[in-house]
């Protein structure tokens, strides 16, 4: 009986998701091969291979090996992270308009990156490191993150806590206005700037971080996708699988925050991808099965995310658009539009 009941709210399915997971696949290759291909200085098919098999001391390879290759891979795990993050918040709080920045943790980051850009942090504390706005986006992002998780273990109310992270984010957006309004104008600037997201500068230490990181991360989520099968049917549900309840959301909303969170660190605020990929999934792949929604979010937001890239360096060039506008204007009419039809759910 509970097998069946799971049939019948389509979180089985006996179609094989293998042809999707290979189209999306080779979709997210193509995308990562456009992008290192594309740009000022175009590349062929052939001069890639070459740089890529004999990497030298020219000026493509270097361009390839350290400003192209770095940000085309990047904007594939961040994509992939986002969508996994904002599946996770959705099954939590069984609201489908649930995104990934819903807690807090964006504006956390954002607090953190303004009181380095905006205060001159770096330069009392004398470092001088490229990675210390990504560090301190981290902190404020994970710090948050942390907050959120410990209210999280005390009440059994999402609504409660979906509330708290709200009051968490308008706390850390009224202290960077604070630091904004009493900022320099070039300072201003460079905060903006990063506000709007890019995948731009990564390097190849933050690539492996996010391939650590976001890996373990992803086998966790991963094992926790039948539990998360079992909460989408009701708490009952889940206790009779044996589920700590407690526990188990804590686990989520650790996971969820902690993907978001570093993506937002080291690339910024990026809109719409933890929210509207996850439902573009569910319609894909015609199930609510969270074995088959990982890894398919996952491949679904590195190819979404990678393709916003290249349109935003590509549509106006050399004229660079924030990465933020062009995921929302692709974000939001695909949720709209889902809305409209009465598609989105979990």
């Amino acid at each position: 009986m509970k097998k069946l009941s799971m049939v019948r709210t389509g979180i089985l399915d006996n179609r094989s998701p293998v042809p999707i997971f290979l189209l999306l696949g080779f979709g997210a290759v193509i995308i990562l091969v456009i992008n290192v291909c594309s740009g000022s200085i175009p590349l062929s098919l052939s001069d890639l291979h070459h740089i890529l098999i004999s990497p030298n001391g020219s000026t493509e390879s270097l361009i390839v090996w350290k400003i192209r290759l770095p940000r085309a891979i990047a904007g594939l795990l961040c994509g992939g992270f986002l969508a996994v993050s904002g599946l996770l918040l959705q099954v939590y709080f069984r609201n489908p308009v649930v995104g990934p920045f819903i807690l807090g943790i964006s504006s956390g980051a954002t607090l953190m990156a303004s009181l380095v850009l905006l205060t001159g942090l770096t330069m009392q504390l004398h470092i001088v490191s490229p990675f210390t706005l990504t560090i301190a986006a981290i902190i404020g992002a994970y710090g948050v993150m942390a907050i959120v998780v410990a209210i999280g273990a005390r009440v059994k109310s999402g609504i409660t806590l979906l509330i708290v992270g709200l009051m968490m984010g308008y706390l850390c957006h009224a202290v960077t206005s604070v630091l904004t309004a009493l900022a320099e104008k070039q300072q201003v600037k460079g905060f903006v700037l990063w506000q709007l997201g890019s995948f731009s500068g990564f390097k190849w230490n933050e690539i492996y971080l996010l391939l650590l990181v976001g890996g373990c991360l992803l086998t966790a989520v991963f094992f926790l996708s039948k539990p998360l099968n079992g909460l989408l049917l009701g708490e009952e549900y889940a206790l009779s699988m044996g589920i700590n309840i407690r526990g188990f959301r804590i686990l989520i909303l650790s996971c969820a925050c902690a993907l978001a969170g570093m993506v937002t660190a080291m690339a910024g605020p990026v809109a719409f991808i933890g929210l509207a990929v996850p439902h573009m999934a569910r319609m894909i792949f015609a199930t609510s099965d969270n074995r088959i929604l990982v890894p398919g979010a996952m491949l679904m937001g590195a190819l979404v995310a990678g393709g916003c890239d290249f349109v935003a360096r590509s549509l106006l060039s050399p004229v660079e658009l924030p990465l933020s506008a062009i995921t929302a204007f692709f974000g939001a009419p695909v949720v709209i539009s889902l809305l409209m039809k009465k598609q989105v759910k979990l």
